[in-house]
């Protein structure tokens, strides 16, 4: 059954107090009360289509063509989100000394966007924008200034935002669309973050383990952990004895292994747990 909001925010706050480092990490459910959706429901099971794959994206260009049309009409919606409750607490925990690194397996930015420092962005950000051939980076909003100046008339389009940053588009015809090139080179661009089929770059994944090895305690939120990019975090944390407190929606991958676990909304709790 559920937590209350007043008993998962006693108890979220209550097992803080114990620990003086406490390694974080950040799923969906942190940024859904900000509107930008989630991929799983509360019994962990997909909510509707699979994202698209690295493989796809890269060796399909029907399905690269269709991601960045899809995403031109769903990045508005991603720019104009805004930092919630949850985010700014976590902020704040951090600003107390409580929090000593956040990783976020979220893409939108908000952590950082709120106050936050010391944040390890584990599969990226949908702000930039990477050249696959010379890897230079740019900023998302000039690609969509770019698109947006050769398909004026998408701007009139609308779609449901999707959880990774693109729209769902109904009954389109996309076959007009070509994906940007990069100003530099020409080669291929894809968004600067870690599609479903690739692998987090090593270096940041190992920012995130000695963060991980330096902290005292574990704090899951708003992650189901059923990608194991996530889930490894869990099970380190479980292997070395550090106690672990999940919040969030639902069933976790890690429920199991952890010492608290609050099925609550991520955004009360949170808030009301620093008072």
């Amino acid at each position: 059954m559920p937590a209350s909001r007043t008993d998962a925010a006693a108890d979220l706050s209550s097992w803080l107090e114990n620990y003086r480092s406490v390694f974080v990490l950040t799923g969906a459910g942190v940024s859904t009360n900000s509107g930008i959706p989630d991929y799983r429901g509360a019994d962990g099971q997909w909510k509707g289509r699979s994202p698209i794959t690295y493989q796809q994206f890269v060796g399909d260009p029907a399905m690269r063509a269709r991601y960045w049309a899809r995403s031109f009409v769903g990045w508005p919606a991603v720019a104009r989100a805004q930092p919630n409750r949850a985010h700014a607490a976590l902020a704040t925990l951090e600003s107390r000394g409580v929090i000593s690194t956040l990783v976020t397996q979220n893409v939108d930015g908000l952590h950082a966007r709120a106050g936050h420092r010391n944040v390890v962005d584990l599969h990226g950000r949908l702000a930039v924008v990477a050249c696959l051939q010379c890897d230079r980076r740019m900023d998302r909003a000039l690609v969509q200034q770019d698109l947006k100046a050769r398909y004026p008339h998408w701007s009139q389009h609308t779609g449901a935002t999707a959880p990774d940053g693109d729209a769902d588009l109904e009954g389109v015809d996309l076959s007009e669309f070509e994906p940007p090139a990069c100003p530099h080179c020409g080669g291929m661009l894809k968004p600067d973050v870690v599609f479903f089929g690739e692998n987090v770059p090593r270096q940041r994944l190992a920012r995130a383990l000695e963060a991980l090895e330096q902290s005292d305690a574990v704090l899951v939120v708003g992650s189901s952990l059923m990608v194991y990019s996530g889930f490894r975090f869990a099970r380190m944390a479980h292997e070395r004895g550090l106690p672990l407190a999940i919040l969030t929606r639902g069933v976790t991958r890690a429920d199991e292994l952890a010492t608290l676990k609050l099925d609550a909304d991520s955004e009360s709790a949170l808030a009301d747990a620093i008072g």
